[in-house]
């Protein structure tokens, strides 16, 4: 064994081994308790990023600790290989998109190797292979046939340069973000997935403390974000009548404009009404006013979600038009919203300036009239400025508002809903925030919708027998619309209705289809004869889902409703995927910059760069340590440069790190063990070079004192440490006891630690045995080396998880394996309480209240001969000055007070 700590030597033999053994293969065994432990599949981007090397780790640990206590536990690994990147690689690159993620794919698995992360790469998968997204197409088909999938209309973003459909993210300041064309609003048809069908069992199973919550062990927050986005909200949904027609003399939308509002007790302050760009009133009122289609156009560029609306700036205007309000007969004028969107409701919205925060700023800034029909006892209105109980309605009651007036929030809604079913306007509804889940995309990389387009026989789903429909991998986007419309190969087809030419539908599907259900995949990976079987009803549901915060929303949600059709369809037995989910933290770094002369901002590596401090110590600056490339050319060592704080690793900003470079500089352990030891799993970690040299110094510490154990042949004291048993035998000296109790004391905590994934703390109990161990001198004894023994034996397995290469290799080198077993299958370290019984303990002795030496009693003792060994103590004699005690206080555990 080598005396100096070489990580690649070490990482090489213990991958050598590893890859002998086939040491991951996981098969299905019901002699044993499963535990499917699984991270987001990551997109093969080229290279991970030390946000992957923390959430893997994450993973690892958790699968390495549970294999070692007897589970049958399964971490796969996979790829989320479609979408939008890859296109754009393939315009900029001028190479396929699938050429791109399969080299990407090579070098994120290779690195993913070298990480030594457990992982069963017999079941990997990618989504971009037919034998996978086949069953896409398969499962597209049968919610077809069921009524799940149906297809309508939708608006999308339409960049007419390029002729092609933009995601919102593709959208810039309402521009195509590739030529810079204001981009229009069109309605197409695609294929959209009745996700509202299950909104409630989706909303009872995620809502916290509701009678039918299952995901318990989900984070509150995520619960909260999923129960935010499903929306279930109960109001009143109601018509302002009006006589506006339309060119055909028919009245508009049957002279009913229709809003949706949980705030029916505000009804008679309404001021004005606002409609979406896309309502019916908007474009006949546009359709005289030149002015006004122009500001419609406006609003039909940029983003199309809820989420991109709420940070623009809330604009307006009038129409024109009047409708009626349904309790008073007043005219309401309408006006066009860019904050209003068409697919949510009726596309119409009621304004309530005095008690709706958003309303209230929207007629300040159009001076539209404010009028307060709600109070709280003790606050006064004003016109001033927005205060947040002017949107209270658990205090609030009715003003100004004739039959309403004295009312609650509740008995006001219930009034106006009767009032306005009596007129037959109206009447109490509950609506969801959530819609249909569209998956049409007018895109080339992802999964080929399985319909064929055939001028006799309409829209024709492929047959069962010709899936998967397979997407042409040699193509390259040009940048003029969906390469897939001029695919000839692709295009033409027999219709198998009427056997006539047809063409193959061109749109592929969302991207989030194929990460609804690839864990499910990962349960029987190789069979071609059915999307799940038997290894799906072994190992789901998942027992552990880690991932980031930012697929709290979406991804988890398809995922839940996937698995609810696939429940529907009788391809699986579970309700809900993921029993429980952890999300890890993001990592972070500092960030540097510097405005240039052309005005834009030029970033700096955190290496090329050094911190200015002020008097108390806080960063108030940077400076160039390193010359540093710039717009302005190469700026020179001391260049003030500004300090942006700490942010998400980034490569557009410079401050990320590369984990190849960390695993060639420490090797794959040092970059393991520094995560997790630096911040616990769910909180964000901000990088620290010393703290990852730190790291690097307690391996190379770990390592040393393996090479002297190794040096002082200890296998005797090995055989002895193969489980209680032989240990009870064992005489141990006092110095041996007091090493076993610190020892057993820390496994204890870290036995704590592991089951609640504290990997940090574990980290830091492997420091402290580490520090026990180093300190034990007494080696006069067989009784002193068993101690040492079992102590360092302990230490390997509880640093096992988090670096498993070192701790393989020193398992190896020391004997162990022969036995205990290979490290991978080893028994947990069980806390021997007899360890940690102890047969004295240490007291503090005060005089007067003043600390003056400690006295060693038996553990046993009781109080009087605490007391008699207290007084009989040197340090009592010294600084009592023998006279006798007025009172002798004995704190069972801690401490003797003599008081004199």
């Amino acid at each position: 064994m080598q005396d100096r700590y070489d990580p690649a030597a070490v990482e090489r033999a213990a991958h050598a081994h590893w890859t002998a053994t086939d040491a991951y293969r996981v098969t299905e065994d019901e002699r044993k308790q499963k535990f499917y432990a699984c991270s987001m599949l990551p997109y093969p981007s080229g290279k991970l990023h030390m946000g992957h090397v923390r959430n893997y780790t994450i993973n690892d640990m958790l699968t390495r600790s549970l294999r070692m206590r007897g589970y049958n536990v399964l971490m796969p690994m996979g790829w989320d290989a479609f979408g939008l990147p890859a296109e754009n690689a393939a315009l900029k690159n001028k190479v396929p998109p699938a050429q791109w993620t399969w080299d990407n794919i090579a070098t994120m698995k290779g690195q993913m190797q070298a990480m030594g992360l457990a992982i069963d790469w017999s079941r990997e998968v990618a989504t971009c292979d037919p034998a996978y997204y086949r069953w896409n197409q398969w499962l597209f088909l049968k919610m077809l046939e069921k009524g799940i999938a149906y297809r309508k209309t939708q608006v999308v973003n339409w960049d007419p340069v390029d002729q092609t459909v933009l995601a919102n993210e593709q959208v810039i300041d309402g521009r195509g973000w590739r030529t810079g064309a204001l981009v229009e609003k069109r309605e197409i048809p695609g294929y959209y997935l009745k996700i509202t069908d299950y909104a409630q069992e989706l909303l009872d199973h995620v809502q916290p403390g509701g009678d039918r919550a299952t995901l318990t062990g989900w984070p509150d927050k995520v619960r909260l974000m999923q129960e935010n986005w499903i929306g279930k909200s109960s109001g009143v949904r109601f018509a302002f009548t009006h006589d506006i027609q339309g060119a055909d003399g028919e009245l508009i939308q049957g002279g009913k404009m229709y809003v949706f509002t949980t705030r029916a007790d505000t009804i008679m302050g309404v001021t004005f009404c606002a409609v979406a760009p896309e309502h019916p009133l908007a474009a006949h009122a546009a359709s005289g006013n030149p002015r006004l289609a122009e500001f419609i156009q406006h609003c039909k560029e940029g983003g199309t979600t809820e989420a991109e609306l709420a940070l623009k700036e809330k604009e307006g205007m009038p129409t024109g038009l009047t409708v009626t309000h349904p309790l008073t007969g007043e005219a309401v004028a309408v006006w066009v919203g860019n904050y209003v969107l068409m697919g949510y409701g009726d596309g119409a919205v009621m304004g309530v300036p005095a008690h709706d925060e958003r309303d209230f700023a929207f007629a300040k800034k159009y001076k539209l009239p404010i009028r307060q029909v709600v109070a709280v006892e003790g606050e006064a209105f004003s016109l001033d400025g927005w205060q947040d109980w002017y949107g209270d309605k658990a205090r609030a009651h009715c003003v100004n508002s004739g039959v309403l007036d004295g009312l609650s929030h509740a008995q006001a809604v219930d009034r106006v809903a009767a009032l306005l079913a009596g007129k037959g306007l109206g009447e109490k509804k509950t609506t969801w925030r959530l819609r249909d889940w569209g998956i049409s995309r007018q895109r080339y990389w992802g999964t080929p919708i399985p319909i064929i387009h055939c001028a006799s026989c309409g829209v024709v789903p492929v047959p069962e027998k010709d899936l998967p429909v397979v997407l042409p991998e040699g193509l390259v986007p040009d940048g003029s619309g969906n390469p897939l419309n001029k695919c000839e190969a692709f295009l033409k087809v027999a219709c198998p209705c009427c056997g006539k030419p047809a063409r193959r539908e061109t749109d592929t599907m969302d991207t989030f289809v194929d990460s609804s259900w690839y864990f499910m995949r990962y349960c029987d990976p190789k069979n071609d004869q059915a999307m799940v079987a038997d290894g799906a009803r072994y190992w789901m549901p998942m027992d552990q889902y880690i991932g980031g915060i930012e697929h709290a929303i979406l991804h988890l949600l398809y995922a839940r409703f996937w698995t609810k059709v696939m429940r529907d369809l009788g391809l699986v037995k579970v309700d809900e995927p993921f029993t429980r989910l952890l999300t890890q933290g993001m990592v972070l770094n500092h960030i540097y910059s510097r405005r240039n002369a052309k005005g834009g901002k030029d970033y700096f590596w955190p290496k090329d760069v050094e911190h200015v401090f002020d008097e108390a110590g806080k960063i108030v600056g940077a400076k160039l340590k390193n010359p540093a490339d710039s717009g302005d050319g190469l700026l020179p060592v001391g260049t003030a440069i500004d300090y942006e704080g700490v942010g998400t690793m980034s490569k557009s900003k410079n401050n990320g790190v590369d984990p190849q470079d960390l695993i060639e500089k420490y090797g794959a352990d040092t970059a393991r063990l520094y995560t997790m030891f630096t911040s616990p799993p769910e909180l964000t970690l901000e990088w620290n070079d010393s703290a990852v040299e730190g790291s690097s110094r307690f391996l190379r510490r770990v390592w040393g004192f393996g090479s002297k154990l190794v040096a002082m042949d200890m296998q005797a004291a090995i055989a002895s440490v193969a489980g209680a048993t032989a240990l009870k035998d064992v005489k141990f000296g006092k110095a041996a006891k007091a090493l076993r109790l610190e020892i057993h004391g820390v496994l204890k905590q870290v036995d704590y630690d592991y089951q609640r994934m504290q990997y940090n703390t574990v980290v830091s109990g492997a420091m402290k045995m580490l520090n026990a161990l180093e300190g034990f001198k007494a080696l006069e004894d067989a009784g002193a080396q068993v101690a040492l023994i079992e102590g360092y034996g302990i230490l390997l397995r509880v640093l096992y998880p988090a670096t498993p290469h070192i701790t393989h290799v020193l398992w190896q080198e020391l004997g162990y394996a022969g036995v205990l077993g290979e490290l991978l299958d080893a028994p947990w370290p069980q806390v021997d309480e007899d360890a940690l019984r102890q047969d004295e303990i240490e007291l503090m002795l005060q005089v007067n209240g003043k600390l003056r030496g400690a006295i060693q009693v038996s553990a046993t003792a009781d109080k009087a001969t605490i007391e008699q060994v207290a007084l009989a103590s040197p340090e009592a004699q010294k600084f009592t000055l023998g006279a006798a005690p007025k009172k002798l206080i004995v704190v069972p555990g801690r401490l003797v007070n003599i008081v004199v």
